[in-house]
């Protein structure tokens, strides 16, 4: 087993290797770079920058290099000191600008990952065990309706919601005076009481799949013979529940965190826009849209 997980652990090298240089390569794809949008950005406001300063720019921030040269600076200073580079549109090393904001994202996708998990596990025991009962028919009625609830607008309803019936302040995960204070007991409660709202939203989706996927693989095994022959020898129901069935209907509901947590990372972008979050989603966005290479390559690399 321990050699099968070093094997494992080296293959992700070069995967890492792989998804860094294809994430390098996306970004550069769209025509034009970050000077072309910060320029774009200028003339909008009807100021003028002329080619030798453009040029300049290039110049300055490497941008004039060809894409091999560019992308070999980056991933060697990422694999000999950890620097990600310098962030263009923020003038500020890219480390510094995604740490708490990962941090961030990973404590929401993790707590409703748990969350997940802690509604669907026995939802879909009891559905499985009630099948075709009035019960099993509301939980399927309600996990058809968890899917198709987009994510933006159970985030409206639920600001709406906590705003005007628990007139909490909605909209990021701090309030205005915990924004740029240190690290307290006092600002991990008001954390958590930003927390529920996005957390609800993200696990909304996947607690609505996961119950369908925990009912049908306790279906596959409540007709066995071994459940009939543990029936047989006077096992309570709900032990004969615990000791076999649902230990091997949980094999395929583990393995679903393969699919589960990048469709939480990737939706929580679109919650996060909505409620306002600091997490890694908003930043990834706009340093996408100004092409800002090294910080958005940064945050496809981490989130890989």
């Amino acid at each position: 087993m321990l050699v099968f997980i070093v094997k494992r652990l080296l293959w992700m090298l070069p995967f890492l290797v792989a998804i860094s240089f294809l994430s390098f390569v996306l970004i550069q794809l769209p025509p034009g770079d970050y000077v072309t949008t910060y320029i774009a950005t200028l003339a909008a406001s009807n100021e003028v920058v002329d080619q030798n300063t453009a040029a300049d720019l290039r110049n300055r921030f490497g941008l004039d290099q060809p894409m091999v040269v560019q992308y070999w600076k980056w991933i060697s200073n990422i694999a000999l000191r950890g620097d990600f580079g310098l962030s263009f549109e923020w003038q500020q090393p890219v480390g510094d600008l995604i740490w708490e904001r990962m941090a961030l994202t990973l404590l929401l996708t993790l707590s409703a990952l748990v969350l997940t998990w802690g509604i669907a596990l026995p939802v879909g025991v009891f559905s499985a065990v009630k099948k075709y009962s009035i019960a099993d028919y509301v939980v399927t009625g309600l996990s058809f309706l968890g899917l198709a609830i987009p994510s933006f607008l159970l985030a409206l309803v639920l600001m709406y919601v906590a705003a005007v019936h628990f007139g909490q302040n909605v909209g990021g995960l701090f309030s205005e005076q915990y924004l740029t204070a240190p690290w307290s007991i006092d600002k991990v409660i008001d954390l958590l009481q930003h927390l529920w709202i996005p957390v609800v939203i993200l696990a909304v989706s996947g607690t609505a799949s996961l119950i369908r996927v925990m009912r049908a693989n306790m279906l596959d095994e409540l007709h066995k013979p071994y459940v009939t022959t543990a029936r047989a020898k006077g096992l309570s129901e709900f032990t004969l529940l615990v000791k076999y069935p649902l230990r091997l209907a949980l094999n395929p509901f583990i393995s679903t965190i393969a699919w589960l947590l990048p469709n939480l990372v990737s939706g929580s972008i679109i919650v996060a826009i909505v409620l306002s979050l600091p997490t890694a989603g908003p930043l990834l966005l706009q340093s996408l849209m100004s092409q800002d290479m090294y910080l958005a390559g940064a945050f496809i690399l981490l989130i890989c």
